[in-house]
């Protein structure tokens, strides 16, 4: 099981934790970093600031929303970095949410699946130093060629639908899926599977980002049943969780209850179902079972308080944890 490090960005505590992370991460001898986006950091401002703050571990963006950033956008923003800190990067794509591209950014989401694929090629193209050549009916660049020098990145796809497990089998280097139970997993590689049989390709490696917490105290535990409120109510999400055995909190979910009181009637339990909580005995057992599912690498999302300031204690468990450790 391969190992690397996510970012929470976790609204509940100071944006400038995120660097604490990075260096929690690369001190623990995790190789690679994910640096999303969400409602704080730009993430190549960021992922600059790392590079400076750490001295070897890899960096790979995203997932970025690709009806947010375009293609050209996107590879200036990853050969920066690479550029700027000499570091390996690698960029993630996904499709996001209605809150994040019609709500926070005026965006259109219609035709997500198209867009990423779309935004698939040509974002490997410039990554790649080629001219873009992509006239999407989406999303496409063409006549750009990277100015710095080709960083050569890998290109990972956010899948969940099984419009997005197509483009992954079809143009990922990796597929990444997020906030999902083993048996979520499996399902999910097994769709990849199928769609790369169907393709004739060989079906990408795929990981997970898992929340994660050693030995949680009440702090850690309140931030991440914070984290899945916005989830429950989801399409798939909420089936996700109902086949776990929490078909009445998800019923309640979706009465459109106050985000208080649904967090209120999250249980730790419901946390466990999608996450590394616990001993470091808990924690190998869990990963065990998505290696079970066909999951190929832990994207380790650290909860971090006041008593782990950027998740070290839980970071340094899991790589303890979680043998043979690929490095």
């Amino acid at each position: 099981m391969k190992l690397s490090v996510s970012l929470g960005l976790w609204q509940d505590r100071p944006p400038e934790e995120a660097l604490d992370t990075a260096r929690a991460a690369e001190a623990a001898g995790y190789p690679e970093l994910w640096i999303g986006e969400m409602a704080t950091w730009d993430a190549f401002a960021l992922g600059t600031a790392i590079g400076a703050a750490t001295s070897r571990i890899s960096l790979t963006f995203g997932p970025l929303a690709v009806t947010v950033r375009d293609p050209a956008m996107i590879a200036v923003g990853v050969a920066s970095v690479a550029a700027l800190t000499g570091r390996a990067t690698g960029v993630a794509l996904g499709t996001s949410s209605d809150v994040v591209v019609r709500g926070w950014h005026g965006r259109s989401r219609d035709r997500a699946a198209t867009a990423l694929a779309e935004s698939a090629v040509a974002v490997r193209q410039l990554l790649s130093g080629e001219k873009s050549t992509v006239d999407g009916q989406v999303v496409g660049s063409r006549g750009y060629r990277l100015r710095l020098p080709a960083p050569k990145s890998p290109v990972t796809v956010a899948a969940f639908g099984p419009r997005a497990l197509d483009v992954a089998a079809r143009h990922a280097d990796r597929m990444v899926v997020n906030l999902v139970s083993p048996a979520a997993a499996a399902t999910l590689v097994r769709g990849l599977r199928e769609a790369a049989s169907r393709l004739g390709t060989p079906p990408p490696p795929v990981a997970a980002w898992v929340v994660a917490a050693a030995d949680p105290g009440p702090a850690e535990l309140e931030q991440l049943r914070r984290g899945v409120v916005g989830y429950l109510a989801a399409p798939g999400y909420a089936d996700m969780f109902r086949a776990a055995g929490f078909g009445d909190l998800i019923d309640f979910a979706r009465t459109r209850p106050h985000p208080r009181e649904l967090l209120a009637a999250v249980p730790v339990e419901a946390i466990a179902v999608v996450g590394l909580l616990g001993s470091g005995a808990e924690i190998a057992a869990k990963a065990a079972e998505y290696a079970e599912a066909g999951v190929d690498e832990l994207a380790i999302v650290p909860a971090t308080s006041d008593d782990d300031p950027g998740g070290g204690k839980t970071l340094a468990a899991c790589r303890s944890a979680v043998v043979p450790f690929d490095a």
